[in-house]
């Protein structure tokens, strides 16, 4: 009986020792697939970010030209009237400067209208 016995331990023993590896392999099979599943989620959140940036990209390039434009236009325009500030500045300058120094230098006090009309 006692070899019976002995033999069934064993047995037993065996059985265990299968269902460890069997479980060991179960657990690594399950690290693996995680590991892909977490790499493949990765991967396609790259390219989802990818894709938007994309799409973000075209729709700024779209719209921003409109933009671009106006400011050369605008910049263009405030050129030239920067332009006809500058001839003006030098065709009437020098007529402003004396005009401003008759005022400055010729004055002729006059009376107000409200005191004149009082009187």
């Amino acid at each position: 009986m006692s070899a019976q016995n002995s033999a069934g331990i064993q047995t037993l023993l065996d059985a265990e020792r299968e269902a460890q590896k069997i479980v060991q392999q179960a657990r690594e099979y399950r690290t693996k697939r995680i590991r892909d599943a977490k790499s493949e989620a990765q991967k396609e959140i790259e390219e989802y970010r990818k894709q938007k940036e994309d799409e973000f990209k075209k729709f700024e390039a779209e719209h921003s030209s409109g933009y671009k434009k106006a400011e050369e236009d605008a910049s263009k325009e405030a050129e030239v009237k920067v332009q006809e500030i500058k001839v003006a500045g030098n065709e009437k300058g020098s007529k402003v400067v004396e005009d401003l120094i008759h005022a400055l230098v010729d004055v002729k006090p006059e009376a107000s209208e409200k005191i004149v009309s009082k009187a």
